[in-house]
């Protein structure tokens, strides 16, 4: 099925041809598997294949449909991120020690979906313990971006933004703590959504070889990737809902529909660049265009507001609590490492490294201080989202830039338009919606002049997830998104 008609086409429009049976499962199937195998040598997106028993699946589905039966994702090709716990299928997360773990049972995500329907064609690459904005490791080696071959996919869910880029089925699952789902959208042109914070639950999303027990994992998220926005909505009303193990305190309530159903409706705030971490021309252009066709259709833009909390002081505070979460499975030589360069700051030491450095260190005591500090900040917001329905903002500083694999990220730098930046600094922007526990949903909204995709986050209130997704594909349905990279578009 080379040259298919189907390969690019979104979930809502492969559910339509379905059900009218202008294709079957298994053909769809087909079609993404002969894509993989034509394709992925050069991208390296699937790092673990699952044809066969997809191909089973997705007889499976035409079965069923042939029945009468129905499902939201029934005979719908997908890859899942290879951090998701998939029965038979190793989880590593990246680290060579786990190589041969392999899990008895699916998360509860990977349930849900194929309960509903959806082949798994796959698995896709990660960074080392899902810690970078770029793909590699040492079982799987390296996913390479489909627009550009010699520069980065995004991490950690890199494997899946390049998967759905190239076409290898319409949808993905992903997951998110410094940008992880939206820093690969933006970097491969596709969308994903942040979800409000607990909305999905992740058991079963684990590092190996722990249970797959309910964990409350501080400020991680897991969510959907895809080409559009409406397979967004599809595939979140998929995996959202209470996990029956811990029905006590998961979400229970429907989510709200979005605020507007129309662009006209909408008030936005928009910011595309801050001192703390400055955005490149390319990307503060191409949020301008956005803006001003935004403007055009009576959307109400604002550029300044003195609700916005304050970006620089919730960045450093996010830097803080990040690390302490991350910093507690350090091995005890780094730790002790870290602790001791913390204890050798200065007082007035504000830099971002200098936060993160902080953050491993934190005693139990500062973070119940710091926890007080993210209340605060989520009362500001809920405080501005009573002007605004959503805040316009970047996702990262720059398009996606060349392979760095050097070990020591606090030594590695971004250059933004000729100034060198520390890398890990990039965590602001993407901080800016999960310090809060903000769904946010990455779109893509244009190409740089070398022709790489260029994308925004929409940020949206408390557990109004349909808002932002809602805002999304009106303006995808105005201007446009997803563009296939020229050289895997056959």
């Amino acid at each position: 099925m080379a040259n298919s008609q189907w390969s690019f086409k979104t979930a809502v429009e492969l559910s339509a041809a379905l059900a009218a049976k202008h294709v079957s499962a298994v053909e769809l199937a087909q079609d993404a598997v002969a894509r993989i195998e034509r394709h992925d040598s050069k991208i390296n997106a699937i790092c673990v294949r699952d044809f066969e028993r997809g191909l089973e699946a997705a007889r499976a589905a035409d079965a069923a449909r042939a029945r009468g039966e129905t499902g939201l994702l029934l005979g719908l090709p997908l890859t899942v991120k290879e951090s998701y716990n998939v029965a038979g299928l190793p989880t590593t997360w990246g680290f060579p020690a786990q190589k041969d773990f392999v899990p008895s049972e699916d998360a509860l995500s990977i349930s849900r979906v194929k309960n509903a329907g959806g082949v798994i064609l796959g698995k896709t690459n990660v960074p080392l313990g899902l810690g970078d904005w770029q793909s590699y490791n040492d079982i799987y080696g390296t996913t390479n971006n489909p627009y550009d071959l010699g520069r980065t996919p995004g991490g950690s869910s890199g494997g899946s933004a390049a998967a759905l880029a190239a076409g290898y089925g319409s949808l993905s699952l992903g997951s998110d703590i410094g940008g992880s789902l939206r820093v690969p959208a933006f970097h491969c042109g596709v969308y994903a959504h942040k979800p409000t914070f607990a909305l999905v639950p992740p058991r079963g999303h684990t590092p190996p070889p722990l249970p797959p027990l309910p964990l409350d994992r501080d400020l991680a998220v897991i969510g959907p990737m895809a080409r559009c926005a409406a397979d967004l909505a599809l595939l979140l009303d998929v995996i959202a809902g209470p996990d029956p193990l811990e029905a006590g305190t998961a979400y229970k309530l429907a989510l709200p529909p979005p605020r507007h159903g129309e662009l006209h409706g909408f008030r936005v705030l928009l910011i595309d660049s801050d001192p703390l971490l400055p955005t490149a021309k390319s990307v503060r252009a191409a949020i301008e265009k956005l803006a001003v066709d935004l403007g055009k259709t009576g959307v109400k833009i604002e550029r300044h507001s003195p609700l916005l909390p304050d970006f620089a002081a919730s960045t450093r505070l996010y830097m803080r609590m990040l690390l302490s979460f991350l910093g507690a499975t350090f091995a005890p030589e780094s730790y002790a490492g870290a602790k001791a360069a913390a204890a050798a700051l200065a007082d007035d030491d504000l830099s971002l490294a200098a936060e993160r450095l902080r953050g491993i260190a934190l005693s139990h005591r500062d973070w119940v201080t710091a926890d007080g500090g993210r209340a605060r900040l989520r009362a500001q917001w809920r405080e501005l989202f009573k002007s605004f329905d959503a805040v316009i903002c970047p996702v990262m500083p720059t398009p996606a830039y060349p392979h760095d694999h050097s070990a020591d990220q606090e030594k590695r730098r971004i250059n933004i338009d000729g100034q060198d930046h520390v890398y890990p600094d990039q965590l602001a922007w993407p901080g800016i919606a999960t310090l809060p526990g903000l769904p946010a949903t990455a779109i893509p909204i244009g190409l740089s002049p070398e022709g790489l995709p260029i994308g925004v986050q929409i940020v949206g209130p408390w557990l109004e997830d349909r808002t932002p997704i809602k805002l999304a594909g009106l303006i995808e349905r105005e201007f446009g998104g997803f563009v296939p990279p020229p050289d895997f578009d056959d």
